[in-house]
C-alpha cells in the first residue's frame, strides 16, 4: 500500500474556499482531507491543470513526451484531438496516440476524428468512415467527438456528417466545434445540431454571441492562434462556460510554459482566483467527463502545488498520487517508440516550382495574406514580375512563391504567392501542413524551395530551412508529424530552426506555426492545398490570375 501525507494551503474552486489542509493520499487517491489550523502552512494545493483543446502532433512530440514536457507546467490532462496523424494514418494512427498515452502517468483524453479528410478539396493519406467514428466512440479510451470542421455540412444536414454526431450522442459524449466567424442563425443552428464548443472565436461579439446559443467557449493561446486578449474579458460573467486550450503549441513554447502562463496572465488582469481556476481546472473536467480528481476525498489525487498565488509558481506535480513533476523538472522517464509513417513522394526539380506565363513583363496575382498571430488569412493582389516566360515572387514587396506538394503519391506541386513572411532569401519547407499534412514551402526562388522540400523529403517528412549557408532539417518520423526522440532534444532543435527561418528574414513570430496553416481550407479566406488554390469563402477552387 503506498501511502503519504501532504500538507498546505488547499485551493478548493469548487467550493470557493482556501484553507490550511492535510491531504491523505493512499494507492493513487485522497482518503482524507482534514482542515488545520496551521496558518504557517507552506504552499497551496490546487487540481492541476487542463488543456482543453489540444493536438498532441503540433508539438512535434509523441504524446508521451508530451507529457514529460507539460507536467513542468501543472497541466495533469489534455483533451487530444489526433486529427493530424489521423490524416496521415487513419485509424492505426488514433490507436497509435492512444497506446503512446497510456505509456506515461499523465491523462490523456483522446476523441474520434470527425472530419478525416478535412475536405474533398485536398489529397489526406487517409478516411475516417462513419462506422469507423462509431467504433472508437464505443471504446472507454475515447472520450469525444472532435471538432467538426465541416459547419457547412451540419448546416445542409450532410448524411455522414449528421451521422457522426448521432453517433456520439447515442454514447452521451460531447461533440466539439470548430466554426470561425459563423454568425446569426447559422451559428445557432449549428449549435442547435449537438455542438457543444468553440475554439475559433476571434472577436469578443462572435463569441458572446455563441455563449447566448449555449456554446461553451474554448479561450485559446497557441504558437500561431491568439485570441487570449481579445476573449478574456468572458471569465467575469461567464465562469462556467469557459476553458483555456493551446490548439496548437510547438515544442520551444511547451517548454517554456502552458495553461499555467493563461492562469497567470488571467490573475494579472484583476480576474478572480476562483474564476481562473474554474477555466483551468475544473470546466474542462465536468464538460468531458475526465477522470481528473478535484481535490475532493476519494478522488484520484491529481493536484499541483505552488508558491503562492501572485507568482503562481509550480513547485510540483501529482497525478494519481505519483509525483510527476519537481521545481522545473520532469520525473517522467522517456518511453521507447518505434515511428510509423505514411510517406511516398518523388525528389523534386527546381523547374517543378517554375510558374509559366505567356508574354507582360508584370501581372496582377491573387495573393495570401499571412497574419501573425491568426489562423485567417486575406485576400490580397500584387503586381508581379515576369522573367523568361515565369511569374516570379517579389521580395520588395514581401510576396513569395508558395508550394503545396502532395506527399502520398507523385504529384505536380500546387504553386501561389503569399505575403507577410518576410523572407529576403532562401525557404522553409514542412510536412505538417494542416489537415492532410503534405508538403508545404515559401521561398524566395525556385532553387531555394526546392532544396528545402527535397530536404523534407529525404527525411521522410519533418521541418527544413534552406539558404546560402546549406540546408538545415529536423526529421519528424512518426507520420511526418513527430519525432519519436527526447521532448527536450526537439524544442531545441526545434529553436535552432526558427532561429534559422528567422535569420533568412522572417518577421513572423512562428514562421513553421503560420507556414503549416497556409493549407487548412476550413479557415478563410484564401489558402494553397495540393490541387490548387482555394478560396475559402465559396468554398471552391479559384486560380492564380
Amino acid at each position: 500500500m503506498n501511502t503519504f501525507q501532504i500538507s498546505g494551503n488547499l485551493i478548493d474552486v469548487l467550493q470557493q474556499e482556501i484553507y490550511p489542509a492535510t491531504l491523505h493520499i493512499v494507492d493513487g487517491r485522497i482518503r482524507r482531507i482534514v482542515r488545520n489550523n496551521d496558518t504557517t502552512a507552506a504552499g497551496y494545493i490546487l487540481p492541476g491543470f487542463t488543456d482543453a483543446h489540444v493536438h498532441v502532433e503540433s508539438s512535434m512530440l509523441i504524446p508521451s513526451e508530451f507529457a514529460r514536457l507539460a507536467v513542468v507546467h501543472g497541466t495533469i490532462a489534455t483533451v487530444s484531438d489526433p486529427h493530424e496523424i489521423a490524416n496521415v494514418m487513419g485509424v492505426k494512427g488514433v490507436e497509435y496516440m492512444l497506446n503512446n498515452g497510456k505509456q506515461v502517468p499523465f491523462k490523456f483524453s483522446f476523441g474520434a476524428p470527425s472530419c478525416v479528410p478535412a475536405t474533398v478539396f485536398e489529397t489526406a493519406g487517409a478516411t475516417v468512415t462513419v462506422n469507423d467514428i462509431k467504433h472508437l466512440l464505443q471504446r472507454d479510451d475515447i472520450g469525444y467527438l472532435t471538432e467538426m470542421m465541416n459547419f457547412p455540412g451540419v448546416l445542409h444536414q450532410d448524411p455522414d456528417v449528421m451521422a457522426k454526431i448521432a453517433a456520439a450522442k447515442a454514447v452521451n459524449k460531447p461533440v466539439d466545434g470548430h466554426a470561425p466567424s459563423l454568425r446569426g442563425d447559422d451559428a445557432r443552428r449549428y449549435i442547435a445540431a449537438g455542438i457543444s464548443t468553440d475554439h475559433e472565436c476571434f472577436t469578443l461579439e462572435e463569441a458572446q454571441e455563441k455563449l447566448s446559443y449555449g456554446m461553451h467557449i474554448l479561450i485559446r493561446e497557441g504558437s500561431a492562434a491568439k485570441n487570449f486578449e481579445a476573449l478574456i474579458p468572458l471569465l467575469h460573467d461567464h465562469p462556467e462556460k469557459i476553458m483555456f486550450c493551446s490548439d496548437d503549441k510547438h515544442p520551444d513554447n511547451l517548454e517554456e510554459g502552458h495553461i499555467n502562463q493563461l492562469v497567470k496572465r488571467a490573475l494579472a488582469k484583476g480576474i478572480d482566483l476562483f474564476k481562473v481556476l474554474r477555466a483551468a481546472c475544473v470546466n474542462p473536467v465536468l464538460h468531458y467527463k475526465l477522470h481528473n480528481g478535484l481535490l475532493r476525498e476519494n478522488d484520484p489525487a491529481d493536484f499541483i502545488v505552488i508558491d503562492n498565488t501572485q507568482d503562481f509558481n509550480v513547485l510540483a506535480t501529482y497525478i494519481e498520487g505519483q509525483k510527476v513533476a519537481e521545481k522545473g523538472r520532469t520525473l517522467i522517464p522517456s518511453a521507447p517508440c518505434a515511428p510509423v509513417n505514411n510517406f511516398v513522394c518523388e525528389t523534386k526539380q527546381p523547374a517543378d516550382f517554375r510558374i509559366s506565363v505567356d508574354g507582360s513583363d508584370r501581372i496582377k496575382v491573387k495573393v495570401i495574406g499571412a497574419l501573425d498571430g491568426q489562423l485567417i488569412t486575406l485576400k490580397q493582389e500584387a503586381l508581379l514580375p515576369v522573367e523568361n516566360g515565369a511569374l516570379q515572387g517579389d521580395t520588395m514587396q514581401d510576396v513569395l512563391k508558395l508550394t503545396v506538394v502532395n506527399r502520398y503519391r507523385p504529384s505536380a506541386p500546387a504553386m501561389a504567392f503569399i505575403h507577410g513572411f518576410g523572407l529576403k532569401q532562401g525557404a522553409i519547407a514542412s510536412s505538417v501542413a494542416h489537415d492532410s499534412h503534405n508538403i508545404i514551402a515559401v521561398g524566395t526562388d525556385d532553387e531555394q524551395i526546392c532544396a528545402a522540400v527535397n530536404a523534407v523529403i529525404a527525411a521522410q517528412g519533418g521541418i527544413s530551412v534552406a539558404g546560402k549557408a546549406g540546408v538545415e532539417v529536423l526529421p519528424l518520423p512518426v507520420a511526418g508529424l513527430m519525432s519519436n526522440l527526447d521532448g527536450y532534444t526537439i524544442a531545441a532543435q526545434y529553436s535552432a530552426l526558427d532561429k534559422a527561418a528567422k535569420a533568412l528574414g522572417s518577421t513572423l513570430a512562428s514562421p513553421f506555426m503560420t507556414l503549416s496553416f497556409m493549407a487548412l481550407l476550413v479557415i478563410p479566406h484564401l489558402k494553397l492545398s495540393d490541387l490548387g488554390l482555394f478560396d475559402g469563402d465559396n468554398f471552391s477552387f479559384t486560380t492564380i490570375d
